[in-house]
């Protein structure tokens, strides 16, 4: 899921989330939906000079700014934490909406952005066990997460009974959830799920360093687990970031790298076009193996969980519906030319990550040494999402003078001095979390088949089922027959995906768990 970690990035300048209740759904006026934002961010202006650095609060939002994290993790607001500046660099808004509005193409960037990972490199080896079936899926399943997109966004808003108007009500997936899961358990299984889809992002990045390692130097001393484990050990100072100041600035560099290596892929592959396979690619699948490919295409579609904060975040969110239809459909010809094109050049012989496939040492060196810088630049942002979120569950808020071991109902005392660093049981547990997802890396070290199992897990439930239940449950009154129809099966679909590449993924991992552990006999 590289869903929504870069493009978090942009939102997290735009500062601090503000509570709006009048802001009308996709599909009305685009003059009445700009006056009411306008409305909206005056007041906050005029709240803002009146009462200097406050922040105003949203259930269900989170925002993370250095030590302060506010989020509902399971359903409980922590209230207390010390205001930040709307304008501050190490303010991240996750959900909410911020002063700072982007225009749709910018929007439509952080979407392309989002759905244009790492995913990306493993999108041939897809085609290589799914045929057209696998080209196919890349195409309707980004029309599925545009629908869902829209339809998420769409649960934000209600009509206001007195006045008649659409409002927008709710400022995130987590408050979608709590009304339709309940306050107890909504928050929960959002944020549950959120936090496993970032570890297993940080898994995947760690996977990968030693799989293009390995592919670089293939008759070295050093096997794969060792390439992970080193690469792991320049991952560690992780443990110590305070804020996000930083990690934006690598998430620009990644994204820069992301292109440029990308291009030069295209390149290469066009310029075999005389040797291309044109017969290898065939209708036939196998279905002990396709799931998994359908598990890789929705993970490289994954976007949902932040689009609740771009859509607040733009100047006119009456064009978001238009500007999630023209970025899907950029990312899926991008998608599907790529992986078509990546898989005539290489055949049956493509690999889990096509970087691999390159024949001349040298140039295939540079590339992949490329792609790990890349993934050791993207592993930071994931990781200090999935830290604070556990954070702020189990651990009290800073410290202060009336509550010397942290404010707040969580069971475990403030990971932070009061002088603002971290406790060293705090840096250890957060090194220690760093270590799990070595370990986890080291145990799972295959990229496409734990690739297909975290979009078969998470990005299904997130992309696919959540959304269409959420919206029916909201809007069933609303809704034709033909649309409650079409949303049900996508469920269907998503369910169907998720289990059978959840099972095709594990029983792969099984499998050549297995042979590595007889080759290393």
């Amino acid at each position: 899921m590289e869903v929504w970690l870069n493009p978090l990035l942009d939102i997290a300048r735009q500062g601090q989330n503000i509570l709006s209740n009048n802001i009308p759904r996709p599909g009305v006026p685009n003059s009445l939906r700009n006056q009411c934002y306008e409305e909206v961010f005056e007041h906050q202006l005029r709240s803002d000079s009146k009462a200097g650095r406050k922040t105003s609060k949203t259930a269900g939002a989170a925002t993370i700014s250095g030590s302060d994290v506010e989020t509902n993790f399971g359903g409980a607001t922590d209230q207390g934490a010390e205001s930040t500046n709307a304008g501050d660099a190490d303010s991240v808004d996750l959900e909410g909406i911020g002063h700072c509005k982007i225009s749709e193409w910018q929007a439509g960037w952080n979407i392309t952005n989002a759905i244009q990972g790492m995913s990306l490199v493993s999108l041939p080896y897809a085609v290589l066990h799914g045929g057209y079936c696998g080209l196919f899926s890349l195409i309707l399943v980004a029309y599925i997460c545009c629908h869902t997109g829209k339809i998420l966004v769409d649960c934000l808003y209600e009509r206001d009974e007195k006045t008649g108007r659409i409002v927008r009500v709710r400022e995130s997936y987590v408050e979608i959830a709590q009304v339709c899961f309940g306050q107890r358990f909504g928050g929960k299984i959002i944020n549950a799920a959120q936090v496993i889809e970032l570890l297993m992002t940080c898994i995947l990045y760690v996977v990968l360093c030693g799989d293009l390692l390995i592919g670089t130097f293939p008759d070295g001393i050093i096997d794969m687990r060792a390439w992970m484990m080193l690469c792991t050990i320049t991952l560690i100072p992780c443990a110590l970031l305070k804020n996000l100041q930083s990690v934006s600035t690598l998430s620009l560099y990644c994204t820069i790298i992301h292109f440029v290596i990308n291009a030069i892929i295209f390149a290469y592959c066009f310029l075999q076009i005389s040797d291309w396979y044109w017969d290898r690619v065939s209708f036939s699948l196998d279905p002990s193996t396709f799931p998994v490919c359908l598990g890789i295409v929705v993970f490289s579609y994954t976007s949902q969980i932040f689009l609740p904060s771009l859509e607040g975040n733009m100047k006119e969110p009456a064009k978001f519906d238009d500007m999630l239809d023209w970025s899907h459909i950029a990312a899926g010809i991008c998608k599907f030319v790529f992986a078509y094109v990546g898989f005539l050049t290489f055949g049956d012989a493509t690999q889990e990550v096509i970087t691999n496939n390159l024949p001349t040492r040298g140039f295939k060196a540079l590339v992949n040494l490329t792609l790990v810088v890349k993934a050791l630049l993207s592993y930071p942002l994931p990781y200090y999402a999935a830290a604070h979120l556990l954070e702020i569950s189990f651990f009290k808020r800073k410290p202060t003078e009336a509550h010397p071991e942290g404010e707040g109902p969580q069971p475990f005392n403030s990971m932070w001095t009061r002088d603002g660093e971290y406790r060293v049981w705090a840096v250890a547990l957060r090194v220690t979390l760093v270590m799990v997802t070595m370990f986890a890396a080291i145990s799972i070290p295959h990229f496409a088949l734990l690739l297909g199992f975290i979009g078969s897990f998470t990005g299904t439930m997130l992309s696919f089922v959540w959304p269409c239940y959420f919206h029916m449950y909201l809007r069933w009154n609303e809704l034709d027959q033909k649309t409650i129809a079409w949303e049900i099966f996508i469920i269907c679909l998503g369910v169907f995906f998720g289990v059978t590449g959840m099972y095709s993924s594990f029983t792969g991992l099984l499998e050549v768990g297995m042979v590595d552990f007889d080759a290393t006999e």
